[in-house]
């Protein structure tokens, strides 16, 4: 089943870099798409530090006035392979057996630049089959006629309207777990178990920040001290979960959680994707003994693999030029390189002849 996705992978790539820019734009006119605001200009403070743009569409599931109601059927996931904050929506999905009750689609890159955000190239003349739209932003605007932010995914849509509901990463698998528990077999995994909720909610909130965002909080920060920040961050956090999962098989014990989804995510695209944007990284993730296990102890469970697509991950390359700048591109004039290679060390105590760097031919 992988192979087969994977192959049809490449050639819907293959297929998708022979739509122009030209089409896509006429497209775009056509359907009143407009252009997808670039991180660098909208979502950066004074520090030149990243900040990612407010969750839009928050409503919430449950049974109040005003709440969004669960019903098998009503809804459509949109996610994509490479964004690894839908990627959470479409293993949960999977792991509860909620298929039937919540239809998908795969959004992807759609031509020869990033410009009108995502679209269905792994569809049928890239038209989502559900809701009829070319662009994700089109399901955004029948929400909100004057939005004008990046449409994100995960998005979860309306289908009796078109019109996205809810595109909350922060709490979208939380009501898969919850509120469609009618639609789950009896005896699906309990991945929000009511005694841990306060425990998952607290350590979830602080992986995001820490883990989940900290690689795209370096990707585009605009100086070194908010690049600083927030690698060290990221790689604090990695120490204190390596020491964590040298005692617990998963996050919280012996079963998988919540929250273990949200951090293999982001595990899976570190070596493969995440570090291409960033500078010399201090560690791989296969370079910690306790949290590469823990990954691919994870990747065993077929949720987690089929809903993992390190081929995705890898082409992605084209796209992360036409989202990020490098590293070198951002901080290469600002870097002392002299001053950091000429730095003294202290090697000449380790030769019987300190004063002397070469076995030199006796005259």
């Amino acid at each position: 089943m992988a192979e087969k996705s994977l192959k049809t992978l490449e050639e819907i790539i293959a297929e998708n870099e022979k739509v122009t820019d030209e089409i896509l734009h006429k497209e775009a006119k056509e359907r009143g798409v407009k252009p997808r605001p670039r991180e660098k200009g909208s979502e950066i403070d004074e520090r030149g530090a990243f900040h990612r743009q407010p969750v839009q569409f928050t409503t919430p599931f449950g049974d109040k006035e005003g709440e969004l109601k669960a019903e098998s059927g009503r809804y459509h996931l949109i996610w994509g392979y490479i964004c690894h904050w839908s990627n959470r929506a479409s293993i949960v999905r999977e792991l509860l057996g909620l298929e039937d009750a919540i239809s998908v689609t795969v959004a992807g890159e759609v031509g020869e630049s990033f410009t009108y955000g995502w679209g269905f190239p792994y569809n049928e003349d890239h038209t989502d089959p559900e809701l009829g739209i070319k662009f994700l932003y089109e399901a955004y605007a029948k929400a909100d006629p004057n939005f004008a932010g990046r449409a994100t995914i995960p998005a979860l849509v309306d289908k009796t309207t078109g019109a996205v509901v809810n595109n909350d990463y922060h709490h979208l698998t939380n009501y898969f777990e919850v509120n469609f528990r009618p639609w789950q077999p009896e005896d699906a995994p309990d991945l929000y178990p009511r005694e841990l909720r306060k425990e998952i909610d607290d350590l979830n909130w602080w992986l995001f920040p820490h883990v989940n965002d900290a690689p795209y909080r370096m990707s585009f920060a605009q100086t070194l001290e908010a690049y600083n920040e927030a690698f060290d961050d990221f790689y604090d956090s990695l120490d204190k979960l390596e020491e964590r999962l040298s005692k617990n098989r998963f996050l919280f014990g012996d079963y998988v959680t919540d929250s273990d989804v949200r951090l293999f995510v982001t595990l899976a695209r570190f070596d493969t994707h995440y570090y291409r944007n960033l500078g010399p990284i201090k560690k791989r993730i296969v370079d910690y003994e306790n949290i590469w296990g823990y990954a691919r102890d994870l990747y065993e469970i077929p949720a987690f693999k089929n809903n993992t697509h390190f081929q995705a991950f890898t082409d992605a390359f084209g796209l992360s030029s036409k989202v990020f700048e490098t590293f070198s591109s951002r901080f290469g004039d600002k870097l002392d390189y002299e001053a950091q290679w000429s730095a003294p060390q202290n090697r000449k105590s380790l030769s019987r002849t300190p004063g002397e760097k070469f076995l030199r031919h006796k005259k």
